[in-house]
């Protein structure tokens, strides 16, 4: 498929888990891909796989949560790559604690990292879109907006990036930016075998309890969360914004 040749398409936290398999799935259809996480050396493997692939991608290093050097490395990313076209907010960080016992440093990092950045990301991408007349943003969100325990911090960011999502589509559709949000359920990265060692549990033993709760009696893959996100950023996704699409095999 070439769904998105002439693209170009930035994707935070791009050096594993969902954010590589999104940045790999683009660039196998075509898009050059703007591989971003906090420091370009980070990326290198997941520009390796796509120029292996035969794709374009180029590595950069950016604190996503520092509103200053987000708008120089997409300037950098415009200059070098020709363009903005695809934003995917992918980048993110837990710190989970229970609520009576969070640092508010932990507070603070979460919601920096994985909300703040999303403004930030957003707020720089739009100025090339506008005037383009032309964009597509999609923002990670995750199940666990819908309450979590251990996870305050993080589903208080991932419930800010649904409705950061339904704004910016409200405020964006008039220069035809579609703006929509994906929320996983429990994927196999290396986030969620964290999650498994802070309750002690090893990532197999986790997923076979999560598992055994889920309709589809399997946790995702990464690449199944790229796929929603490659639809979302193609033209087959042309009348849809403002919305949070929840992929989570079944789960309630």
């Amino acid at each position: 498929m070439s769904r998105f040749a002439g693209k170009v398409a930035v994707v935070t936290g791009a050096a594993q888990g969902i954010g590589a398999a999104t940045a790999v799935r683009l660039a196998e259809e075509g898009a050059a891909v703007a591989v971003i996480d906090l420091t370009a050396e980070r990326c290198v493997a997941t520009v390796g796989s796509i120029t292996a692939l035969g794709g374009t991608a180029r590595a950069y290093g950016c604190d996503v949560a520092d509103h200053g050097a987000v708008a120089a490395v997409f300037a950098q990313v415009v200059a070098d790559l020709g363009g903005l076209h695809i934003l995917v907010n992918n980048a993110g960080i837990t710190r989970d604690n229970l609520f009576f016992k969070m640092p508010k440093d932990d507070w603070d990092a979460v919601l920096s990292v994985n909300l703040t950045s999303a403004f930030n990301c957003a707020q720089a991408a739009q100025s090339y879109m506008v005037e383009q007349l032309y964009g597509k943003i999609v923002s990670l969100s995750s199940r666990s907006a819908l309450g979590a325990r251990g996870q305050a911090n993080y589903a208080a960011a991932k419930a800010g990036i649904q409705g950061l999502t339904a704004t910016l589509a409200i405020e964006l559709g008039p220069y035809n930016i579609n703006v929509n949000a994906v929320a996983p359920g429990y994927i196999a990265t290396s986030m969620t075998a964290a999650t498994a060692e802070r309750v002690g549990a090893t990532p197999e033993d986790h997923q076979a309890e999560v598992s055994a709760r889920t309709p589809l009696r399997r946790v995702g893959r990464a690449e199944e969360i790229a796929s929603v996100v490659a639809f979302l950023a193609s033209e087959e996704a042309s009348y849809v914004s403002g919305q949070t699409l929840y992929v989570n095999g079944g789960a309630r």
